[in-house]
């Protein structure tokens, strides 16, 4: 068995989605056909920026692997940065260290990591939120993580910014979500988790 753990904010827990699945459950169900020993997990808070994120995702998710601890499972982690660093302000280089934290502690336990940047927002936050998606594939590059870029691929696409202007501020609808999980699903995702021959 191996748990994979999403961690991220209200992206990752898929709201405004009207089916209710977000980008992580279409990732899954698309997923388990190949490997049906998968345990997906998602850890989400709302709202949260990096530095919340790295305080608290490594709790959370011990929590859900069992008394036997990290030394008897398969675990993989999949860091979902969010837009919240951008909306509260909080700087590049704390966020660099925030990210540099949560992917040294998954390392130091043992998990394997993966790192997807923020999708653009409202048109006002974009520039910034480019700037951050730069930050995190630096920061994936420097310890060799895979990275899923969510900005550049989406910033100009027609079926995303339609649905971003449909959703709730700057949440994506049921488009959105899908195009999210095909990026996902279009990565290293399934080397990653050791799925060959996979139908695209």
């Amino acid at each position: 068995m191996t748990n994979v753990f999403f961690v991220g904010d209200e992206l990752a827990a898929g709201h405004g989605d009207p089916k209710a699945l977000g980008w992580t459950g279409r990732v899954a169900a698309r997923t388990m056909p190949y490997k049906p020993e998968l345990r997906f997990h998602t850890l989400a808070v709302p709202g949260e920026t990096t530095g919340e994120l790295t305080a608290r995702w490594d709790d959370e998710a011990l929590r859900r692997i069992g008394e036997g601890g990290v030394g008897t499972t398969s675990n993989a982690v999949l860091f979902a940065v969010g837009r919240h660093d951008v909306v509260r302000g909080v700087s590049p280089t704390m966020t660099r260290l925030n990210i540099a934290n949560a992917l040294d502690r998954a390392k130091a336990l043992g998990f394997q990591t993966m790192l997807a940047g923020p999708p653009p927002g409202l048109p006002k936050d974009n520039d910034s939120i480019a700037e951050l998606s730069a930050l995190c594939e630096e920061s994936a590059s420097r310890r060799a993580v895979p990275y899923v870029d969510l900005y550049g691929p989406l910033a100009r696409h027609e079926q995303w910014l339609a649905d971003i202007n449909m959703g709730d501020d700057d949440l994506p609808r049921q488009a959105g979500y899908g195009l999210m999980a095909w990026l996902v699903l279009h990565s290293a995702w399934h080397e990653w988790l050791g799925i060959d021959n996979v139908e695209q």
